[in-house]
Parts: structure tokens; C-alpha cells; sequence
């Protein structure tokens, strides 16, 4: 059997600084994503792990690392990553962030979410359990860049559904969340600067105009609550279910 990969990938030029993405059915009718990179094509599972394995029978390395701190405290003790369990967290944060990319890419939106938040809780676990401010902080640092994919996702989302003023809400869910980063790194005088702040400003500014929203109904709601006006909040908590 030839394993020479080369014909696949004359066939599939890569592009530096493009996310390269596509959606291919294999021999026994699975659907799987590949990436291409410089130096070949990476394959990933769609559901689960991108990988397709299961770390000592659980779903993920994070489920995993749950049950392990359940153990713990079932004991009472406190649970501790060790070197070995960073270093294969690290394995699938690298995973779940080129599939995160990839469903950008391929406009799967809803997959996007789901493994943004994958990460994002990962990520909380690993503050909490993590054997070291500085591999705390190795990961930390990236937090703002997976919410704003997570924004972008979730916004893009809500247009395909043909619900503009909730692509706005979670645009301003968003700006909240990153606000809260910078904070953590006492930062939030420089977030107006940021690009990635910047951007999703401008996607916000654009929805406002193209479909003529001065004000969301959850904007409306949470002025109406500032402003005491309980009986127009409950008109509007109303109107946001029946939405829903």
C-alpha cells in the first residue's frame, strides 16, 4: 500500500494565514473534518475528542480530570494537577482549539460554541486544580481569544437564525466576559484598544444600522429594571419568552 501522502496534498494548496478547512466522508460513511497545514493535513473526529480517543474511558481528558477531583474530595483531599496531567491537558486544549477554528471556518457555528465553552470550562477546572500561577497564567492569557471566538460563533449563530437582536446581545455577553478578563489582569484601561474589543464593536454597530435596532428587547428590559419601571419589565420578560 502506497503511504506517500504527497498526492493529497498537491491536490489541496496551503494558503499561509487561511484557515483551511473541509468536511470529508470516510471509507465507512463517517464524516470527518480536515485541516490543512504547512506541512500536511490534520483529520479530525466531529464529535467527542478531536482525536476520536477516550482517555481512560471518559468522553474527554477534562471529564476525566473531573472524576479524578470527585475521588479527591470524596476523600478530603484537595486535588492537584501533576506534571503528566498538564501536559495531556495541554494535548487537548491544542485539539479542541483546531477544530474551534475549523467549525469558524466551515460556518458550523453552533459546533464553534460548543467547543469554545468546552475549552472555557476546561480552562476554569485547570484554574482551580492548576499546580502553578505560571501554568495558570499559560493559559489564562488565552481566555480572551477563545471568548472571542465563542462571541463570534454565537453572533454569527443568532444572524443565520435570522435573529439580529440576539447576534447583539451576545456580542454585549461577549464585551461583558472580556471586560471580566481584562479586569483579571488589570488591563481594562486597554481594552478599548484591543482589536479583538474592537471588532466585535464594529460587527455590533453594523447590526444596529443594517436592521435598524436602536434597542434589544434585553436592553429595553435591563433599563426598564435600572429604572424601576417593574410593570414595563414584566411586559418585556413576556414578550422575550414568547420569543424564545
Amino acid at each position: 500500500m502506497n503511504q506517500d501522502i504527497k498526492p493529497f496534498l498537491e491536490d489541496w494548496d496551503y494558503k499561509p494565514g487561511v484557515v483551511q478547512a473541509r468536511m470529508v466522508q470516510t471509507p465507512d460513511r463517517r464524516h470527518v473534518i480536515q485541516m490543512r497545514v504547512d506541512l500536511g493535513i490534520l483529520q479530525m473526529e466531529t464529535a467527542g475528542r478531536p482525536d476520536g480517543a477516550r482517555p481512560h474511558s471518559h468522553a474527554s481528558y477534562w471529564a476525566y480530570l473531573k472524576d479524578q477531583a470527585r475521588m479527591a474530595r470524596r476523600q478530603g483531599k484537595s486535588f492537584v494537577m501533576s506534571e503528566e496531567q498538564c501536559q495531556e491537558a495541554d494535548r487537548e486544549f491544542v485539539q479542541f482549539y483546531h477544530r474551534r477554528i475549523c467549525w469558524l471556518a466551515l460556518r458550523h457555528y453552533d459546533r464553534a460554541v460548543e467547543d469554545a465553552d468546552h475549552t472555557l470550562t476546561f480552562m476554569d477546572f485547570v484554574q482551580k486544580h492548576s499546580p502553578s500561577d505560571e501554568y495558570t497564567h499559560a493559559h489564562e492569557q488565552y481566555r480572551g481569544f477563545v471568548i472571542f471566538q465563542r462571541t463570534q460563533a454565537a453572533a454569527a449563530l443568532q444572524v443565520e437564525k435570522s435573529r439580529p437582536e440576539g447576534a447583539i446581545d451576545e456580542i454585549r455577553a461577549g464585551l461583558e466576559r472580556l471586560r471580566g478578563f481584562f479586569a483579571a489582569f488589570d488591563m481594562e484601561d486597554q481594552m478599548d484598544e484591543d482589536g479583538m474589543v474592537q471588532h466585535l464593536r464594529k460587527v455590533e454597530s453594523s447590526l444596529r444600522q443594517e436592521y435598524n435596532i436602536d434597542a434589544t428587547l434585553q436592553e429595553q428590559l435591563e433599563k426598564a429594571v435600572a429604572d424601576e419601571n417593574y410593570e414595563k419589565a414584566a411586559r418585556l420578560r413576556d414578550e422575550l419568552k414568547r420569543r424564545e
